[in-house]
């Protein structure tokens, strides 16, 4: 990171730093999508199970991340106010509390799991397959928050490509994990769906070792002695993470949680239907990567110029992530419309289960680019330090106008399941008209 003096060159900062962000964004996102891809052509159950199971996971690994991404605006500020010899320190407060994390994570979901999914009135074979999938994705519990602290300290730097090229090395190995294991080939236990979960935790230790042995071995990042140096436990640390940290992760729970109950509602409609959802979800998810990735850019570099006390300069980064987010969005819509049937093809062979997912895409065009509006905000609000409000906002228009409007929708027979994504929809635009009129408030506030 540096301080550029140009529009010209902010886009270009913005543009290295956001790039290898978003390939590395896809690369954790196409984990889940050959997860989905490779369950669905397991078996109709299969897929279902890994659909239910993803849910049930997703808003949990997603809530506890935001809670580490507390570390981002923390040490971009600690880097554009010139205070590295405090990082470190920070980075490992950071992990001390990603592993707390993962133990109450594991322990939550070894006495809820199997309730939950019981309250949920699946087929048995479908409820087997996402209980088994969860179980396997908890041996990498650990290893994914660990290195998720490791890879914010990284990018906060500026070094986004060495993150990038750690997932790109590491994707084809959960490709490679995901074809032996769910298909049983070349001597391998035929897992089904299930092995999907044993793939991702692998590769989640994968991710790890050479993530820590990036950080002791390339000169840029050993001075820091990450991985060699060891502090006592810091309460006021800690707490400081907590509290930015909370709000963010809680705001992220908010929106993908919303999504997993809909999933768990959409049973009442079949099978099918569960299967079709998942799959949109899923590409939806893959699409929005982009504006998730902006959002991740603005926060370093507004982070970057708040610390370093450039207001002008952090409202300019703004600018630039919000257009090119909106102007992005409205290109993935219209690709979502006229190619949504070729999209379609890529999750099932089964024609019912074509047939919905296409028009499911159909609203995910719409829900998009009102993401496009409310992610980037949502990163330049974070480089503030500023998630309180971001959490409050999530929480109404997910919870108290989305999901009630869309429940309500669903009950017509004229949407029937699309009703929930019509809530998604008005939750959406509910919520990124919010964030821009905080993001308004909080601008003229550091300007004064």
């Amino acid at each position: 990171m540096r301080q550029t003096y140009t529009l010209q060159g902010k886009i270009r900062q913005l543009v290295i730093i956001l790039l290898p962000i978003f390939v590395t964004q896809v690369s954790l996102c196409s984990l889940s999508f050959f997860d989905t891809v490779m369950s669905g052509h397991a078996s109709q159950n299969d897929l279902a199970g890994v659909a239910i199971g993803s849910n049930l996971w997703m808003p949990v690994f997603t809530g506890i991340n935001g809670i580490l991404m507390a570390l981002t605006p923390i040490i971009a500020q600690l880097n554009g106010a010139g205070r590295h010899k405090e990082m470190p320190f920070v980075v490992v407060q950071g992990s001390y509390l990603a592993v707390v994390l993962a133990g109450i994570v594991i322990m939550t979901g070894v006495f809820l799991v199997r309730p939950i999914l019981s309250s949920m009135n699946l087929e048995p074979a479908v409820f087997d397959i996402a209980c088994r999938f969860l179980t396997a994705i908890a041996f990498g519990v650990v290893p994914f928050f660990l290195s998720t602290v490791l890879r914010n300290f990284m990018d906060t730097l500026g070094y986004t490509r060495i993150t990038m090229l750690i997932m790109l090395g590491t994707l084809p190995i959960n490709v490679v994990l995901n074809y032996l294991l769910v298909f049983g080939n070349f001597g391998f236990p035929r897992l089904g769906g299930v092995g999907t979960g044993y793939a991702s935790a692998i590769t989640y230790w994968i991710i790890l070792c050479v993530t820590g042995l990036t950080l002791l071995r390339m000169q840029k990042f050993s001075s820091y002695a990450i991985v060699k140096r060891t502090y006592p436990v810091s309460l006021a640390a800690l707490k400081e993470q907590l509290r930015i940290g909370i709000p963010i992760g809680f705001a992220i729970f908010c929106e993908t949680s919303i999504f997993g109950v809909v999933a768990t509602l959409m049973a009442r409609f079949g099978t099918v239907t569960i299967a079709a959802h998942q799959a949109a979800i899923n590409f939806a998810g893959l699409v929005y990567m982009l504006p998730l990735s902006i959002s991740m850019a603005l926060t370093i570099v507004v982070g970057f110029e708040i610390g370093a006390k450039r207001v002008r300069d952090a409202r300019q980064y703004t600018y630039l992530g919000v257009g090119f987010a909106v102007f992005a969005a409205i290109f993935c819509a219209l690709g979502l419309v006229l190619f949504n049937s070729e999209v379609a093809g890529l999750y099932t062979n089964d024609y019912d289960v074509l047939i919905l997912i296409q028009h499911f895409l159909l609203y995910a065009a719409f829900f998009q680019l009102s993401d496009a509006v409310a992610a980037p905000i949502q990163g330049v609000l974070r480089g503030y330090k500023d998630v309180k409000v971001t959490f409050i906002i999530a929480l109404l228009s997910y919870w108290v106008i989305g999901l009630p409007l869309g429940s309500i929708l669903s009950y017509n027979q004229a949407f029937g399941p699309f009703g929930y994504w019509l809530g998604f929809i008005v939750g959406l635009a509910v919520g990124a008209s919010a964030l821009l009129l905080r993001l308004t408030r909080v601008q003229r506030k550091s300007l004064a």
